[in-house]
């Protein structure tokens, strides 16, 4: 179900631009024009985020945080205000605000902070109820597979789990490679403290660094606060560096000194932080490649790649397909409340035989697809997408007026990344969107992330 969030601001131009982009993104969102309709709103409602100005009239941003932080603990709160001061920040934050913006603010900004912030919640309920990812059978649960390419992976994460060494997975879009972290933090002794990720892809150059390290206030235009990077969030646990090719040389050099020393600067500080935390990396290219052409670190390759863990294609172990689709069935018709109790012979086939680029990711939206439309006991190829069976969508377009614009949408974003050499910033600035809405979209369409000279 999406994320609920909660805009309070009396401001009504501020509240409806960014109930606008929130609802674009997915969320389901409601306002407050003053603290006192928040309070009323957040006592007979559960939200996930609340976004509160803090000069509001009737009860300030402040009362409703700390009213609202005693009857809804689960609730993270982020801080909006225009007037800035070092006493508002930390006030702010003792009372239990977990962000802090201030106006005019960025949308998607306001976009990667949620995300980060829902990510945490979600780990920090995992975390708390200590839930283990270890089965019977695998030791594993959410990763699926008997094939021996599985079972090797399997072997390495028994292996490696219990050490504090760092590790690298490789693997292409789609494989799992978040899910083989979390399982190696899942099975370490780290595993009752948090594991953050981390796109290292998703966030722009000169935002990088301070998500990193955090920076000081005054750093940099914009900075009006001291911030916590996830280095130091991340302090007892596990850090996962996912698309660790993306990172820009520059920072490529800081990660090193952090790693070697386990200590680092924030943006403009001058005394170093120290932090305990196990760097797991992951990437879809080949790192080692990279380090022939200058464009990834030697040094940093070899300190990230202490155990390396490569992950199989779909299309590399398609004995698990039929697993898979068992598991899939089980999970949506419990999220749908559907009796489906398999798949029949002439669709298993089908998805047998079936080319997948998308990887895991795309074979279990095929079956959530599928299980939508499903009215029977049995999945049948009548429930499957027309490009799944080799249909119109391989030809032109298909007749439903959503897929042919799903299909023109892909095509067209395709079209601008190669046109921009698979610079995600540059497609983004030329498509009008945002650079984490372009990502959102990629990952929705299956759309690569890198060309495929970079994948060879």
């Amino acid at each position: 179900m999406p994320a609920k969030i909660l805009i309070a601001d009396d401001e009504k131009p501020i509240r409806d631009s960014l109930k606008m982009v929130l609802e674009e993104e997915g969320y389901l969102t409601d306002t407050a024009a003053d603290g006192e309709e928040a309070l009323k709103k957040i006592e007979s409602e559960n939200f996930d985020i609340i976004i509160t100005d803090i000069k509001m009239p009737k009860f300030d941003g402040m009362q409703v945080l700390e009213t609202a932080s005693k009857t809804a603990p689960e609730t993270f709160f982020i801080i909006m205000t225009a007037y800035a001061s070092v006493k508002t920040a930390i006030d702010a934050l003792r009372l239990g605000a977990y962000d802090y913006l201030i106006k005019p603010v960025e949308f998607d900004d306001v976009i990667i902070r949620i995300k980060r912030l829902l990510d945490y919640k979600k780990l920090a309920i995992e975390n708390k109820t200590l839930r283990q990812r270890i089965s019977s059978d695998t030791g594993f649960t959410n990763l699926i597979g008997k094939s021996d390419s599985m079972k090797k992976v399997f072997d390495i994460i028994s292996q490696v789990a219990p050490t504090n060494s760092n590790i690298l997975i490789m693997g292409k879009s789609g494989t799992g490679k978040e899910l083989v972290a979390r399982a190696i933090h899942s099975n370490s002794k780290r595993k009752d403290k948090i594991f953050l990720p981390i796109n290292c892809g998703a966030i722009s150059e000169n935002l990088i660094e301070s998500e990193l390290f955090g920076h000081k206030k005054g750093s940099f235009t914009g900075a009006a606060d001291d911030k916590q990077g996830l280095f130091k969030a991340a302090d007892g646990g596990t850090l996962l560096l996912d698309e660790i090719g993306d990172l820009p040389l520059n920072m490529q050099v800081k990660l090193l000194r952090a790693i070697e020393d386990r200590e680092f600067f924030p943006v403009g500080g001058t005394k170093p932080v120290s932090t305990d935390v196990r760097i797991i990396a992951a990437t879809n290219q080949n790192l080692f490649d990279k380090t022939k052409t200058g464009e990834f670190r030697e040094d940093l390759y070899y300190r990230l790649n202490v155990v390396e863990i490569k992950l199989p294609t779909l299309n590399e172990r398609k004995e698990d397909i039929p697993l898979l689709i068992n598991h899939f069935i089980e999970k949506y018709c419990n999220e749908m409340g559907k009796k489906i109790i398999g798949i029949d012979n002439d669709t298993l086939k089908v998805l047998m035989s079936h080319d997948w680029r998308g990887g895991v990711r795309e074979l279990e939206n095929i079956i959530e697809r599928a299980i939508i439309f499903c009215n029977k006991d049995l999945l049948t190829t009548d429930d499957l997408s027309d490009y799944v069976k080799g249909g119109t969508v391989a030809l032109g377009y298909p007749d439903s007026l959503k897929d042919a614009l799903r299909n023109f949408e892909r095509e067209h974003i395709l079209k601008t990344i190669k046109k921009y050499d698979y610079n995600k910033e540059e497609a983004a600035k030329a498509l009008d969107i945002g650079l984490s809405s372009l990502y959102r979209k990629m990952d929705e369409l299956n759309i690569p992330t890198k060309s495929p000279k970079d994948e060879e």
